[in-house]
């Protein structure tokens, strides 16, 4: 019995040994996958930022310490310039304030119009019943697959036909309607129980009291998500504004702003460092939103791509 239980003893001790050698094993096996990773996204993170660290300091660098043969990349310029920002604002006889005031008003207006008709399709498509209702939203995800250039020459007979050039409405009404973002909120809204819809009917709930009661604050996040992404993208706007509105420059938006002007006086050379500076100035506002925001984009799209 004594040296069965020896055995015993011996037998349970040397697993003990192996367990522990196991988990310290996979103990150090865990800590360099992260160390890995952690390496890495901090490449990549440091490699997505260079861009904007090279913009930045390309802007406030005078024009000729910008065209040496050797580029000063980590080094800040001795003598910052940052009469560049002041130049490029008064340049062009105010055409920054007259381009922000167009793109603030094109950017609040399309996206509250838009947001407000993604929010009544996604809706329909998710909890509405009605002829045709699959047939109808198959068809609208087929419109995804056709190539936006197809789009951007049919809106712009269209427009020219009915006169619409130089004005607000040629930017806003041809992209009010986004296929993709009512996808994006219809899947998140299918994810709500049906159970509650129809609870709410046989208590003699309107469908417009239960969408704005009920299904508008359970789908806040990805509501928040496309209404940042629609601005940003109306922010971003370069070649729809240049396209229909060529030759008045008082008619288009900032991103055109950038891409005009900043030439030597009795030049057609560019400015490099005004350019810059230029960027900087449409850029930082988006930037400052997506940190601000990030998370509540980034909750919005997971939500909207567990259930389709």
């Amino acid at each position: 019995m004594s040296e069965n239980k020896q055995n015993t003893s011996v037998v349970s001790d040397s697993l003990n040994i192996n367990i522990d050698k196991q988990l310290k094993i996979q103990k150090v096996l865990k800590i360099v996958k992260n160390v890995i990773a952690y390496i890495f996204l901090s490449f990549f993170a440091i490699f997505s930022i260079l861009p904007f660290y090279w913009m930045i300091i390309s802007s406030l660098k005078t024009e000729a310490v910008y065209r040496q043969s050797i580029p000063t990349f980590f080094v800040a310029p001795a003598d910052m310039q940052w009469s560049n920002y002041s130049y490029v604002i008064n340049d062009g006889e105010g055409l920054f304030g007259t381009m922000l005031v167009n793109t603030l008003i094109v950017g609040v207006i399309s996206t509250a119009l838009g947001l407000v008709i993604t929010i009544l399709c996604a809706f329909a498509f998710a909890k509405m019943e009605f002829k045709g209702k699959n047939l109808l939203f198959s068809i609208l995800l087929a419109t995804m697959m056709i190539p936006g250039e197809l789009f951007t020459t049919t809106n712009f007979i269209t427009v020219t036909k009915m006169q619409w050039a130089r004005s607000y409405t040629v930017m806003i009404i041809p992209f009010l309607v986004s296929v993709f973002y009512i996808y994006l909120l219809r899947n998140a809204m299918k994810q709500i129980p049906d159970s509650l819809y129809r609870s709410a009917k046989v208590d003699g709930c309107s469908d417009m009291k239960y969408l704005i009661r009920v299904m508008i604050p359970l789908t806040a996040p990805t509501i928040i998500s496309i209404t940042l992404l629609k601005f940003i993208g109306t922010w971003n706007s370069y070649i729809w504004p240049r396209l229909v509105n060529s030759g008045s420059l008082e008619w288009q938006l900032l991103s055109n702003w950038v891409a005009s002007g900043f030439t030597i006086p009795g030049s057609s050379e560019t400015l490099s460092t005004l350019k810059m500076a230029a960027a900087t100035m449409v850029s930082l506002p988006l930037l400052i939103v997506f940190i601000c925001f990030r998370k509540y984009i980034m909750r919005g799209v997971s939500k909207s791509g567990i259930k389709g």
